[in-house]
């Protein structure tokens, strides 16, 4: 994918980067965002527009395999002095400073980099917004964590409980429900 920017700067004008675009060796892709590839999954195009941004919640269980519920919008988790992503496709998370970058993982979705918050990192965000969740929707990804409880770094799960907002009532509530 290339910005407006990149394009001006290979293409050298507006112009050619629009015969480009008609003669089909570019694509528009987004606005002012271009791809040599007819399609560009949107969350490829989202990674790329927002690249401080990290996939959580639906978006990252439902990446995960955690659920079949396909999310409705985008979930962005971002830092909580951030500028609001003004995108009707995305629903942004405001995460403290301190606890924003701990347990990204850069993955590769049909050729695109996607940043996500890894397994352990999302059941601490499940715990988190336990109470604003459907409650189905909970006990669904709380099973599928059980099933694969024995797969995940343990040491790494309660290291992110002890640094979440919150922490103890995450701690007690992981005690009772995963563990």
């Amino acid at each position: 994918m290339k910005s407006r920017a990149e394009c001006l700067k290979e293409y050298g004008s507006d112009y050619l980067i629009q015969q480009k675009v008609k003669s089909g060796e570019l694509f528009r892709v987004g606005k002012a965002l271009y791809s040599d590839e007819k399609s560009v999954p949107e969350v490829a195009v989202l990674a790329y527009k927002y690249p401080q941004a990290v996939l959580t919640m639906h978006s990252a269980f439902y990446f995960h395999g955690l659920t079949d519920v396909i999310p409705e919008r985008y979930d962005l988790a971002t830092d909580r002095n951030a500028a609001k992503i003004r995108d009707r496709r995305v629903k942004q998370y405001f995460i403290p400073s301190h606890f924003v970058d701990q347990g990204i993982e850069t993955t590769i979705y049909k050729g695109y980099p996607i940043r996500v918050y890894n397994k352990e990192r999302m059941l601490i965000e499940l715990l988190r917004y336990k109470s604003k969740l459907p409650f189905d929707f909970y006990k669904e990804v709380l099973l599928n964590y059980r099933k694969i409880l024995p797969k995940l770094n343990i040491q790494e799960i309660q290291d992110y409980a002890m640094d979440a907002p919150k922490s103890s009532k995450i701690m007690e509530t992981l005690q009772m429900e995963v563990m």
